[in-house]
């Protein structure tokens, strides 16, 4: 795309250029070969977790769940208190309070999802009450969920609008906006619908609920990254990235960070403009930070289960 406006953006011919499917899956598998070792590992693990949105999404979840899990994203190792905390608790708007209570004064921000999470299926006015009552609540931060099936059924400008009326319904809190990239068909839906998300006034845009397979992979966020990458160039704007779903391991949150610094630069390496979203992540991280502390892998169940 040479120039961004939203009427190009809309058009049917928006994006005359293709996605190359298979260059872009060969540029993420490149980044799971890079090496990071020793001091480098280290402060990129400890980056890792000031990048975590800690999260339960379950209809089990519970008050006492939520605090405990509070609890651990602000100090994520009792036996190492120089470990940041992590960027966000992620939780149901019914949860808002018990985490903004708990988070209180820790720069741990509130993260709730809203729009009726997963599917979206509910009336806009109905989905705008759950926001402006989950930021009422405390919430810092609005993971909404965009119509895919208004989407893929080509009704962009319908798409834009909601995304628009939920940007206002947040007040003072950031915008996440969920592509559900599972259910987008193609990367180049995956582009249009990144570029409508960042017009419409995402301050992050995220590829997934966690909810569908398949949900975060590299390639999908490699193509979300330069539309960030173009965003930025056509508008100035700095948009974040969330990946949500299937990042379980340190591994795996290093080549993300790998692939985010060699797309975008280093101004994106801070919580502010990337996080993972992710709940057994953290556990694995302070595991390899054990591992580098004390020369042995310890036990999962010297870790809370979360």
């Amino acid at each position: 795309m040479s120039s961004l406006s939203l009427a190009s953006l809309l058009s049917p011919g928006a994006f005359d250029r293709p996605v190359d499917q298979v260059g872009a899956n060969e540029r993420a598998a490149k980044f799971t070969k890079r090496s990071i070792k020793t001091e480098a590992k280290h402060q990129g693990l400890l980056m890792a977790i000031s990048m975590i949105d800690l999260t339960t999404l379950e209809g089990k979840d519970s008050p006492g769940k939520v605090r405990q899990l509070c609890t651990k994203g602000i100090q994520p190792d009792p036996e190492d208190l120089s470990l940041p905390h992590v960027g966000a608790i992620c939780v149901y708007p019914s949860m808002v309070r018990t985490a903004a209570s708990a988070l209180e004064g820790s720069g741990v921000n509130v993260a709730s999802v809203a729009t009726a999470f997963p599917s979206g299926q509910l009336a806009l006015s109905e989905r705008l009450k759950e926001v402006e009552q989950a930021v009422s609540d405390g919430a810092d931060e609005i993971d909404m969920v965009i119509n895919r099936g208004a989407f893929l059924s080509g009704r962009y400008q319908e798409v834009f609008e909601e995304i628009v009326e939920v940007k206002k319904a947040c007040g003072p809190a950031h915008l996440k906006v969920i592509l559900e990239t599972g259910e987008l068909e193609s990367y180049d839906n995956v582009r249009r619908a990144s570029h409508i998300g960042m017009m419409a006034g995402a301050d992050f845009i995220k590829t997934s609920t966690g909810k569908v397979s398949p949900a975060a992979t590299m390639p999908v966020t490699l193509v979300m990254l330069e539309a960030i990458r173009e965003h930025y160039l056509e508008t100035g704007r700095k948009i974040g990235m969330k990946p949500a779903g299937g990042i379980r391991t340190s591994k795996q949150a290093l080549h993300y960070l790998v692939m985010v610094k060699e797309t975008l630069g280093d101004d994106w390496l801070t919580p502010d403009l990337f996080r993972i979203g992710a709940s057994s992540l953290l556990n694995d991280i302070l595991m390899q930070l054990a591992k580098q502390r004390t020369g042995a892998y310890q036990s999962a169940d010297y870790f809370s289960n979360d």
